[in-house]
């Protein structure tokens, strides 16, 4: 029987991988390069291929509209906002009546021991050119469709109003009126099905690490060992994160690969 490979590509979108981007990463317009000549000399060995899609609002509790300052001015980009912060109304929401809801969303993060909430610049709007896949990835995820006669499995995710949403599979405080925002159990599923799962995308420290912890975490630790990630289609917001990182990948099991993946 033959080895069922997926690539789970996170978040290849323009906003992210291109260096005109709202919030582009070092290195990612690179990254998708290799990733395309990649799936393109590998079509027939990856038996099925996941991309997600960050989609947003401008106003959402991560973007400088959902908040005001005590003169009315919205946060400036890369802003952390604490509990504290909102407790002494240094920050408040710009809709008064948001501020239990969003006093309960970051004592959720403090909960989680992830992050602190961080105002980023607006990216990912749902409809608009930021939100797409770069042009030469997109050409040749079609490629593998029309060679294969498969689908791509797109996954849109971050939507909801009140939490972040790096992880692919779930928010980072989940909305329980909100399912969008709950684990994803049928990616889940259908990624439990592969026997080797190919990670690359953006960001390495945000959307990719906490999409990778969700899923060994859903798995469990039998399954955790068959999560590569491609580290040459992959960089970080902040390069000092890619060490520990990789130390507490390896301590689960999970193996940094290359684009040479299939040639050894």
């Amino acid at each position: 029987m033959s080895v069922k490979t997926v690539l789970f590509v996170i978040d290849p979108q323009r906003d992210f991988c291109l260096p005109t981007g709202s919030l582009y990463v070092n290195g990612a317009e690179d990254d998708m390069r290799r990733l395309s000549a990649f799936v393109s000399k590998n079509r027939k060995k990856l038996f099925d291929i996941h991309v997600t899609l960050d989609s947003h609002h401008r106003f959402q509790i991560f973007h400088p509209l959902f908040w005001r300052d005590v003169t009315g001015n919205h946060p400036p980009a890369f802003t952390r906002i604490t509990q504290d912060d909102i407790e002494k109304g240094i920050w408040a929401p710009a809709v008064p009546a948001m501020r239990d809801r969003v006093l309960s969303y970051v004592k959720g993060l403090a909960v989680s021991n992830r992050y602190q909430l961080v105002i980023w610049p607006v990216h990912c709007l749902i409809g608009s050119e930021g939100t797409q896949v770069t042009p030469e990835l997109f050409k040749e995820l079609c490629a593998w469709e029309d060679e294969t006669i498969g689908m791509v499995n797109y996954v849109t995710k971050g939507s909801n109003l009140y939490t972040e949403h790096y992880s692919a599979v779930k928010a980072e405080v989940p909305d329980p009126a909100d399912s969008s925002t709950q684990l994803n159990q049928q990616l889940v599923d259908l990624l439990t099905e592969a026997d080797i799962i190919l990670v690359a995308g953006e960001a390495l420290d945000y959307c990719v690490y906490n999409s990778i912890k969700d899923v060994a975490s859903a798995f469990g630790v039998d399954n955790t060992r068959k999560i590569k990630i491609l580290e040459d289609c992959t960089s970080a917001i902040d390069p000092n994160a890619i060490t520990k990182i990789k130390q507490e990948f390896a301590a689960m099991g999970i193996e940094f690969v290359d684009t040479t993946y299939f040639d050894k």
